[in-house]
């Protein structure tokens, strides 16, 4: 009988995804609700300034990921809304930002260390063993 109702109000084909989506919106819901449990000044002063900005990009991104959503259940097709010009420009921020948290992981050069290994692992020809070589090349005329 549950079946007969739900394909009243919409396709069969349809319900695992909506059931699914369901399931998503309720996700975002807890923690949204989770998010706003904590005033933001109090969030911010815990975090460093670049984790400051995660936080504000992926902010940003969900509020216009899930106004993407919106639009396309209105029937708007949001490729061309100017949602998609803002949903690109958080997402250069946030390669920016990962560019940033990148450079501070890669490893530091230690210059006087690689200066002595460089200078080691050439090979210089000695003094000593290239003059008597040229004395002995002279005596045997």
């Amino acid at each position: 009988m549950a079946g007969e109702e739900i394909s009243e109000d919409y396709p069969v084909e349809i319900h695992e995804y909506l059931s699914t989506f369901e399931n998503s919106i309720g996700a975002v819901d807890e923690m949204l609700k989770t998010m706003m449990s904590v005033s933001r000044n109090e969030l911010l002063q815990k975090l460093d300034p670049l984790e400051q900005a995660k936080v504000d990009l992926v902010s940003a991104y969900t509020l216009n990921s899930m106004f993407w959503v919106y639009l396309a259940t209105q029937g708007v097709n949001p490729k061309e809304h100017p949602v998609k010009q803002e949903l690109e420009r958080i997402r250069v921020y946030m390669n920016r930002v990962k560019e940033i948290t990148d450079k501070k992981k890669a490893g530091k050069l230690d210059r006087g260390a690689a200066s002595r290994f460089v200078k080691n692992a050439l090979w210089e020809p000695k003094p000593k063993h290239t003059a008597k070589a040229a004395n002995k090349g002279k005596s045997k005329n």
